[in-house]
């Protein structure tokens, strides 16, 4: 199976977007240390979702955007060219329950640590300041990105409770919106472009992210018996 990639870079900082996997992603100091981890990750992602793992993963790159950004710290703001289609209910409908999951499974994760404010990890700031280090950094932080994202796409919602709360709110209010599934693709803060789409892929993408990193976090921390929701591989 080929997995679509685009790829987004700043100098040889890259970050690789499964386009045909929405949100599963990989990393690297290179393209092609990024394209190496890339059938690793869909792997565990299908794991994740519940599906079948091919025999064969192939990763291919149908777009590229160079960027200005701290690509390193996962600073990004590609739309890809996909994400400026319309929407059918039933797409919707699919990617709307992967981004719940993903949420879902964020807060069982973070549930299952211990200590919420214990962590190994160092010191570190990046160019939005300080990194998440504890757990209870790492779920705040995931979970305070729901008004950001839903706000680029004009849908005012907020971050109250848990983080599987207030995006099931923001997905009421963006389908209270008239004519939402055209995929209106909007120009929101620091001139990125957005859409409903992009949105979806976000979360999940935000999600994984730092479900990662506290995975990995809290199997140094507190040792293996962290249970491994997202399948994740190292």
């Amino acid at each position: 199976m080929k997995i679509r990639c685009v790829w987004e870079h700043n100098g040889n900082d890259s970050i690789l977007y499964a386009n045909n996997f929405v949100g599963a992603f990989t990393r690297g100091k290179s393209k092609d240390i990024a394209l190496q981890k890339m059938a690793g990750e869909v792997a565990s992602y299908l794991e994740w979702k519940g599906e079948a793992v091919p025999d064969s993963l192939e990763a291919m790159i149908t777009q590229e955007k160079a960027s200005a950004l701290t690509i390193s710290d996962a600073d990004s703001d590609v739309l890809f060219e996909e994400e400026k289609e319309p929407l059918s209910r039933a797409e919707y409908e699919e990617l709307k329950a992967l981004a719940l999951k993903s949420a879902q499974d964020f807060l069982d994760l973070y549930e299952a640590i211990p200590d919420k404010n214990k962590s190994c990890l160092p010191v570190r700031k990046t160019f939005y300041g300080q990194v998440p280090r504890t757990a209870s950094e790492m779920y705040e932080h995931t979970k305070n990105v729901n008004d950001y994202y839903f706000g680029e796409i004009g849908v005012e919602t907020d971050h109250e409770g848990t983080i599987v709360d207030c995006r099931q709110r923001g997905f009421v209010l963006l389908e209270g919106q008239p004519d939402f599934l055209k995929n209106i693709v909007s120009l929101g803060s620091y001139n990125e472009e957005w859409s409903l789409r992009k949105v979806l892929r976000r979360f999940i993408w935000h999600d994984r992210i730092h479900a990662k990193a506290m995975y990995r976090m809290a199997v140094r921390t507190f040792g293996g018996d962290i249970p491994n929701v997202f399948h994740f591989t190292y």
